[in-house]
């Protein structure tokens, strides 16, 4: 995988698939990138440049570990911009990566070309998901046959008596088959570290945030999962609002992973979304920084 130095030194990978226009991929988690694949066939697409968040994957821990809350993270998307020598960037980001790419948009909004958030993590910008909210929406799912313990240990989740995360990782995926178990196995956190300092104290400023995000001028497309209970489509749309220029996408039948639950109504989504404008470079050629 190659590599680039993040500001404070510690040495971050990514890997480059496909072709086409550059797309900056920013997984959540934080999480291994590696779990995002080709996004269903998006790299046919675009030239996918997925980056491991530090500590993650291919990339180094830092000395600092204070350095893996998510508002510090920004500095890493901006200085994998500066490494591909790109004046502008597209982003994508999928679930708590989102945090990140939206605080980026908002610190650096003359850096961003397009912005696609894939059922997207709410925390930077303050929305708040409520567990009545999630679990009126597994009720959807009320006639599968994992539903009654799935559901079970949703409702001990959200009323804060029970942390059986593994009985829920069915509401995540569209469908809950061999693939979808995989995919969730391979799909785990390898950080625990880089998981719980995301979020702390200082991590999320959302008023800034939100009212940075009403002069960004870049197209922003955000995607939701019919049933997805980590980022609903009722507050993706709420999430949407916040941009001047936004479209929403509601995948029918998918979850967390829409990619996985239809690849080609996904992609179809993602890549008729704007592609930054000519002229703006490519991956690995020389432009300014």
């Amino acid at each position: 995988m190659p590599t680039f130095c993040a500001p404070d030194g510690t040495r971050l990978a990514y890997r480059v698939t496909g072709s086409g226009a550059p797309l900056v991929c920013v997984p959540g988690g934080p999480a291994d990138s590696a779990y995002l694949g080709d996004l269903g066939g998006l790299s046919a697409h675009r030239e996918l440049i997925t980056l491991d968040l530090r500590g993650t994957g291919g990339s180094a821990i830092p000395e600092d570990t204070a350095s893996y809350r998510c508002d510090r993270l920004v500095d890493d998307v901006e200085a994998l911009r500066a490494h591909l020598r790109l004046p502008r960037i597209g982003l994508l980001a999928h679930s708590a990566g989102a945090n990140v790419v939206t605080q980026y948009a908002a610190r650096h909004p003359e850096r961003v070309a397009s912005l696609a958030l894939v059922t997207p993590g709410t925390r930077a910008v303050g929305i708040e998901i409520t567990g009545g909210t999630r679990r009126e929406l597994a009720r959807l799912r009320r006639h599968e046959p994992w539903f009654p313990e799935a559901y079970a240990a949703l409702v001990a989740v959200t009323e804060g008596t029970g942390e059986d995360w593994e009985a829920v990782a069915p509401f995540f995926h569209g469908r809950w088959d061999a693939a979808a178990r995989r995919h969730h196995a391979d799909a785990r956190p390898d950080n625990a570290e880089a998981v719980a300092r995301f979020g702390e104290e200082g991590a999320f400023t959302p008023q800034a945030t939100r009212a940075a995000l009403t002069a960004l001028a870049a197209p922003v497309l955000l995607l939701a999962g019919e049933v997805d209970l980590n980022s609903p489509p009722r507050s993706v749309a709420q999430f949407a609002r916040l941009f001047p220029d936004a479209s929403l996408v509601v995948q029918p039948g998918a979850g967390h992973y829409p990619w996985l639950d239809d690849a080609e109504r996904f992609v179809a989504a993602v890549s008729a979304f704007p592609e930054p404008a000519a002229g703006l470079g490519v991956a690995g050629r020389p432009g300014p920084p």
